[in-house]
């Protein structure tokens, strides 16, 4: 079970990809509570519960999200063997005081940045037009330093993607040993774009074994979740979106969302209910392209056990649709599946993937 907080929609940067409507607000603490009890009664006692603070940027509200964190911690339900807390900041805010709380409270941090300086500050720059990229790569290398796991999380577009194999190794020359790799699918993907899908992830594969090979393993998300996701035969059933199911996101004034990724500018198209009033369950279907879960075509296809085509929110920003796939991800789930394989029948003989068996391809990444 997900749930995820926007303690703020104030942000200290202005990437023009961004989804979040920038608003100076700010999460009441009473209402923040309300929250964490709508979390621990929703989710089944057999199921674990990650809590995660989100924005904007939330740390610009460090001292909210240390009080939310007490509220959790001393809230009867409260289980640290059951519940992970997260916070995802853009990396321009951190200080001793941060890395202090994030180890006392075993917070997981994950930074945004999008690549080297020429690719991180393409998009994701300061009010004033200036980059970040500077600013970014400073924390990056101070929470390396002061935290024994740091992810690191990069968009990117059409105009980025060729540039994913330097992203992987400018990250990994910064000592980020955990990459995760995201598409912005609200962007205009042409077929060049996905005819160049397969040789990028070549690539991309190809870094992964070399990391492997001279003994420092690198998680890099597009690869090591489809190797797991190949050894387990499939996404399992909990693995799979449940958006407004087993996924909630809350804005400041009190809005429910299915996910925090359709916390948007037009805040009635996707809210499925508040806090005070609880679930529209009129709204949970909304989006939905009549006749299926999935594309006649996803249904006949042999990889849909492997494929993200359940995945609702990726679904609709590029269909319009949260059951409906387009070209696009398509293209992208069956580069990445096929170069998955290959990296793993390139390295299968070195013994190195018991733990992606067991589902933590991340334990990898830590033997060093």
């Amino acid at each position: 079970m997900k749930f995820t907080l926007f303690v703020t929609e104030r942000c200290n940067l202005a990437c023009d990809y961004c989804y979040v409507g920038k608003r100076g607000t700010r999460m009441p603490l009473s209402l923040a509570s309300r929250i964490i009890d709508f979390a621990f009664r929703r989710a089944p006692p057999d199921e674990h519960i990650e809590i995660g603070f989100f924005g904007g940027e939330p740390l610009l509200q460090f001292g909210l999200i240390r009080e939310i964190t007490e509220l959790i911690e001393f809230h009867p339900a409260w289980d640290p063997g059951r519940v992970t807390l997260t916070v995802v900041t853009n990396g321009t805010i951190f200080s001793r005081e941060i890395v202090d709380f994030l180890q006392e409270h075993d917070v997981g941090l994950c930074i945004s940045c999008d690549g080297p300086p020429y690719v991180q500050d393409r998009h994701r720059r300061l009010p004033n037009g200036r980059g970040s990229a500077h600013v970014v790569e400073r924390t990056i290398r101070q929470a390396l330093n002061a935290l024994p796991i740091v992810l690191v999380n990069a968009v990117y577009g059409p105009d980025t993607l060729r540039e994913l194999p330097s992203t992987v190794e400018y990250l990994s020359s910064l000592g980020v040993r955990q990459i995760y790799l995201n598409p912005d699918f609200t962007a205009h993907w042409t077929r060049s774009d996905a005819d160049a899908l397969p040789l990028v992830h070549g690539a991309i594969g190809r870094l992964y074994v070399e990391f492997y090979l001279r003994g420092d393993p690198h998680l890099i998300s597009s690869i090591d979740s489809k190797i797991a996701v190949i050894l387990r035969g499939g996404y399992h059933p909990l693995e799979r979106c449940r958006m407004g199911r087993g996924e909630f996101a809350f804005t400041p004034g009190g809005g429910i969302f299915p996910c925090e990724r359709l916390v948007g500018e037009d805040r009635d198209a996707h809210r499925i209910g508040t806090v005070e009033e609880g679930i529209w369950l009129e709204r949970l279907l909304c989006h939905q392209a009549p006749g299926g879960e999935t594309d006649p075509e996803c249904r006949a296809c042999g990889l849909r056990d492997y494929c993200m085509n359940w995945c609702g929110c990726s679904n609709y920003f590029s269909s319009g649709y949260s059951n409906r796939v387009s070209a696009f991800l398509c293209a992208s789930e069956r580069a990445t599946i096929a170069v998955a394989f290959e990296t793993f029948r390139t390295l299968e003989s070195t013994g190195v993937f018991f733990d992606h068996l067991a589902g933590a391809p991340a334990v990898n990444s830590l033997r060093r």
